[in-house]
């Protein structure tokens, strides 16, 4: 059964302005779920945008898999009044209906895992027409005419005795082709449901639910570590390996400051067979140049969305976050020290990082914070001797 994935995102937000390439923990929103949809069973995952930045995004970020694909949606399809099913069957007449399971996935639920997509999938193998993410609510809730809905006041149930009620988190929304051939809707027929975590009900509608999320978010990463021996470090460069600063002359970038003292301390760690890895978000020939005279192999340039490509590597290469140390300074390297086993950040990283960080080292970026790292990871892993 060929089963795609399809990612609705439209350029313009009535409640967050740019709401879909708004940074949530240092990276685009719509990022989160496309990467669980790239890791998950689908076959294959198309965007489906008016957004000329996002479709650039995509075709520039994602260019290690071969399962995302992006389209450029009508105008008519992305207004304020289109609705999600006109995006859907416009789509499919495009498609012509070329696959044989459709999931919609909401960037608005950035909850929504692999495993998740997986288990709807699983549903619709099992025989259902279609099957929804759901959440179980143990709230009453009531009409208008002052009669309960799903309860009886009466003989109030305690709320270990109460079954609760189903609510759609509005994360994943699957179907079969002919059933959404008869019906013109995202669900219908059979209908399964897949039970996602309570915390996954906020969608993100406004600024309030915007910061619920972040913080749920977060707590989710750190609550899923566990650090071992580290055996490799990923770092950022600039405002890592250098003070931030960079020269420019009327060629362009001219020149960056690097310390020796980072040089030796990566040398040591690579005697003592921890692999060092780098990724930033800047397309440059220097920081190239300064790899290869450090003898760093794996180093990724112009990276916008890091904690995608963490994933990447950590699946292509079968390396647990819980053996990685990551060195960063600013917003975008968030994702990634929230999830790996150990954060470590310089003396001038932005307060929003110090605030996340497992260690925050005494030296500055530029001058000796990598060094003071290695010193800590070879101190730390003594520990496992």
């Amino acid at each position: 059964m060929k089963s795609i994935g399809f990612i609705p995102l439209r350029k313009n937000s009535k409640g967050i302005l740019g709401k879909n390439k708004r940074k949530l923990l240092g990276r685009p929103l719509f990022c989160w779920v496309l990467t669980e949809a790239i890791f998950s069973d689908l076959d294959r995952i198309f965007i489906y945008t008016d957004d000329l930045e996002i479709i650039e995004f995509i075709n520039r970020e994602y260019s290690w898999t071969s399962k995302v694909e992006v389209l450029k949606r009508s105008n008519d399809s992305a207004t304020d009044e289109a609705s999600t099913e006109m995006a859907i069957l416009e789509f499919c007449k495009i498609n012509k209906y070329d696959f044989d399971v459709f999931c919609l996935l909401q960037a608005t639920s950035p909850f929504t895992q692999s495993k998740d997509i997986n288990n709807s999938l699983k549903e619709i193998r099992l025989g259902k027409d279609s099957c929804i993410s759901v959440v179980s609510s143990h709230r009453f809730f009531w009409n208008k005419d002052g009669t309960p809905l799903n309860y009886d006041f009466m003989n109030r149930p305690r709320r270990q005795d109460f079954e609760g009620t189903l609510i759609e988190n509005g994360a994943i929304y699957c179907t079969t082709k002919d059933a959404l051939e008869k019906s013109n809707n995202r669900i219908s027929g059979d209908i399964g449901f897949i039970k996602m975590p309570d915390f996954t009900f906020t969608e993100i509608d406004s600024e309030s639910d915007w910061k619920v999320v972040e913080l749920l978010l977060k707590n989710r990463l750190q609550t899923k570590r566990f650090p071992k021996k580290i055996k490799h470090l990923f770092l950022d460069v600039d405002g890592v390996f250098t003070n931030g600063r960079v020269l420019y002359s009327e060629k362009g970038e001219f020149a960056k400051s690097f310390d020796m003292r980072d040089g030796m301390g990566l040398e040591i760690l690579r005697q003592d067979n921890i692999e060092v890895t780098v990724m930033t978000s800047e397309q440059s020939t220097l920081v190239a140049s300064r790899m290869k005279k450090l003898n760093i192999d794996k180093v990724y340039l112009g990276v916008k969305d890091k904690f995608g490509l963490l994933q990447h590597i950590s699946k292509t290469y079968n390396i647990e976050y819980s053996n990685i140390a990551y060195l960063g300074d600013d917003i975008n390297d968030m994702a990634c020290m929230l999830g790996v086993g150990w954060s470590l950040a310089p003396n001038n990283a932005m307060s929003e990082i110090k605030r996340i960080s497992d260690i925050n080292l005494l030296e500055d970026s530029g001058s000796g914070t990598i060094r003071e790292a290695c010193k800590l990871i070879i101190k730390y892993n003594k520990r496992f001797e």
